[in-house]
């Protein structure tokens, strides 16, 4: 049975979900808020420089494929990858990093250099993390977070005490050395919690990171934006930019519509890909399944400061993605978990796409991205934005040896106030929802409403998470959700 169906939002997981409706033979129109589509991952051009303007890693390169296979097509159809080499670096001194290489043989190889018999131990926890991602990611994420049963599986059995423990303490007991455990630490912060408040299980992070390598789209994460979308045209759907969502129309406690620019437009389902908070502020009180109380209680991944800077020159002493710990983990941490402020110190990302795609810079030039994690909800004026880029580039030019604040063109900062702007995010965080123990699965706010019929959710404050491969997911979830509910 053909359906009228609107989505909200053109992020991942909206472009996903449009895609498998329409295969489903339903009638799709995707609604977005700003002029161009992406959401998060959109892209930003100016004076011949191009950026992604949210996520740059390229990870889960498995979930991609599987995505595009259930469409009879391949990841190479719409775009070509690239592996990186160096996937990345990570600095902790003046000209004083660690790189992390293409494959798990060199890897092991460097962090023997750094601490005796480590090679080993770390073959031995990729193993574990490998077993964790082959059911996690082949299996439990594909699950929409309706029971707690759907985590009850003989393989999960034997995995509880992995839910007892957490990544960070696992990750002490084999490792001795500070740095290989910062190292083996970061993979989790793309889940959104600190590595003390992530359950072990979670190290399938880890084998995302040393077994299945770090890639780039050959002209930047935008070109999936542009492979999803043309699939989704393929398939029928139809997408509308500068259409800001006013309200979801409802009638006998069932979505009938929504109010678009002054204008009802009428459906037979409503889905919403933008921010789940937000939606629900477009429903009358009575409808909204989760309160400001819920919303409040809840554990948000970091919003972040942004900047995108035109360099008149290339960028010596650098990988593509960068890592700078060489300031206290800890203390960055506790100011956005446990005493949310600006870090006195903070640890930063730098990445230089044009390092690897020619197209991202004017020739003998060089496009750049800095990103500072922070606490979402802090204050965000231009007077901060300035301060801390000034401590990241002049560390930057301290760690790598070189001058660089006079070959900048142009600088475009983005923070906390933008994200909410520009995505209506909850307090202005970039990621989404923490994946902590009580926020897993069948904990999360639920794909489909608890108070109005044929109003449905995805994307990263729902099931399965944060990221761009669990948004696809989330994508691929919610649509076999309505469509079994079509059936029924």
């Amino acid at each position: 049975m053909t359906k009228t169906i609107i989505i909200l939002g053109s992020g991942f997981s909206a472009l996903a979900a449009s895609c498998y409706l329409a295969k489903q033979g339903h009638a799709v129109t995707i609604y977005e808020k700003n002029p161009t589509i992406g959401g998060r991952a959109r892209q930003f051009k100016k004076d011949g420089f191009t950026f992604d303007m949210g996520p740059s890693w390229y990870w889960m390169p498995d979930v991609f494929d599987r995505f595009f296979q259930d469409f009879g097509k391949k990841t190479s159809d719409y775009y070509e990858l690239i592996k990186l080499n160096p996937a990345y670096r990570v600095y902790f001194g003046v000209n004083d990093f660690v790189s992390i290489y293409d494959n798990l043989t060199k890897i092991k190889s460097v962090f023997e250099t750094i601490e005796k018999g480590s090679g080993d131990k770390l073959h031995e926890f990729i193993d574990q993390a490998k077993s964790n991602y082959d059911i996690a990611i082949k299996d439990l994420v594909y699950r929409p977070g309706v029971s707690p049963l759907e985590l009850l599986t003989p393989k999960t059995a034997l995995k509880l005490n992995q839910f007892l423990s957490n990544v960070s303490q696992d990750i002490r007991k084999k490792f001795k050395n500070e740095r290989l455990i910062q190292i083996l630490e970061f993979p989790v912060l793309f889940l959104g919690a600190k590595p003390t408040k992530t359950p072990s299980f979670y190290n399938f992070m880890n084998y995302a990171d040393f077994g299945l390598g770090t890639w780039h789209p050959k002209t930047g994460m935008f070109d999936v934006v542009r492979g999803i979308e043309k699939l989704a045209l393929e398939l029928g759907v139809t997408i509308k930019t500068n259409s800001s969502v006013e309200k979801i129309i409802v009638e006998n406690k069932t979505a009938i519509g929504v109010v678009i620019n002054g204008e009802i437009i009428k459906a037979d389902l409503i889905l919403s890909g933008a921010d789940y908070q937000h939606t629900e502020t477009l429903l009358d009180k009575e409808h909204r399944a989760y309160s400001e109380k819920y919303w409040e209680s809840r554990i948000f991944a970091p919003s972040s400061l942004l900047f995108f800077i035109g360099f008149n020159k290339k960028i010596e002493n650098i990988s593509h993605h960068a890592l700078f710990f060489d300031v206290d983990f800890d203390e960055h941490a506790k100011a956005i978990y446990d005493d949310p402020k600006w870090p006195k110190a903070p640890l930063f990302y730098a990445n230089f796409p044009s390092k690897t795609d020619l197209t991202a810079a004017p020739e003998g030039m060089e496009s750049g991205f800095f990103l500072i994690p922070l606490a979402p909800g802090i204050e965000d004026n231009e007077e901060l934005r300035e301060q801390y880029f000034e401590k990241i580039v002049t560390r930057f030019e301290q760690l790598t040896q070189q001058k660089i604040k006079n070959n900048i063109i142009f600088k475009k900062s983005f923070c906390k106030n933008d994200f909410v702007t520009d995505y209506n995010a909850y307090k202005g965080n970039a990621y989404g929802m923490a994946n902590t123990l009580l926020q897993t699965a069948f904990l999360r706010p639920k794909l489909k409403s608890k108070k109005v019929r044929n109003l449905y959710f995805t994307g990263q404050l729902t099931v399965p998470g944060p990221g761009v491969p669990p948004a696809l997911i989330s994508g691929k979830l919610v649509a076999e959700l309505i469509q079994k509910s079509i059936r029924s």
